[in-house]
């Protein structure tokens, strides 16, 4: 996902084995302040960025459990800071729980996530999956270094 002005943009897709699963349409917008990836994307931005960005996009409930105010989704991006990912806890969707990391050195901002069932991706599944979510935005970033370093063809 990247983030496209205001708007978070999912832009690739992983379907799961599970026959269970989330489904992220390519191209779908939503505002940030309710995705893991727009925590992870907006993690390292200045504070005045993002209360800016909130005050155009405004942080209406996609859930009960969505973030609605600026001091509140500032202090969910300070945990992310902390912790080096994101967590969506049924705050897009009831029953869904995502965990997003950002992709270092994106030449645009980028992140990656998984979404899915909330009694799948527990707590405990989040200590497996989450370095293995690092580990694919390392490789992510890499590649895209090596595209981005690559001579162009004529």
């Amino acid at each position: 996902a990247l983030l496209d002005g205001d708007e978070i943009v999912y832009v690739a897709q992983v379907p799961s084995k599970h026959s269970m699963r989330m489904f992220t349409e390519v191209g779908r917008r939503v505002l940030p302040h309710s995705t893991g990836v727009g925590k992870a994307l907006l993690a390292h931005a200045p504070a005045d960025e993002v209360r800016a960005l909130l005050a155009r996009t405004g942080m209406p409930a996609a859930t009960e459990k969505t973030i609605t105010t600026a001091d509140g989704f500032l202090a969910a991006l300070d945990v992310v800071r902390a912790s080096g990912y994101a967590v969506d806890d049924n705050e897009q969707e009831m029953g869904v729980r995502c965990l997003a990391v950002p992709v270092p050195n994106s030449p645009t901002p980028a992140a990656i996530s998984i979404s899915g069932p909330a009694g799948r991706v527990t707590e405990t599944a989040t200590e497996r999956i989450v370095p293995i979510l690092q580990e694919v935005a390392r490789e992510l970033s890499e590649a895209l270094a090596n595209t981005a370093a690559a001579p162009q063809q004529p």
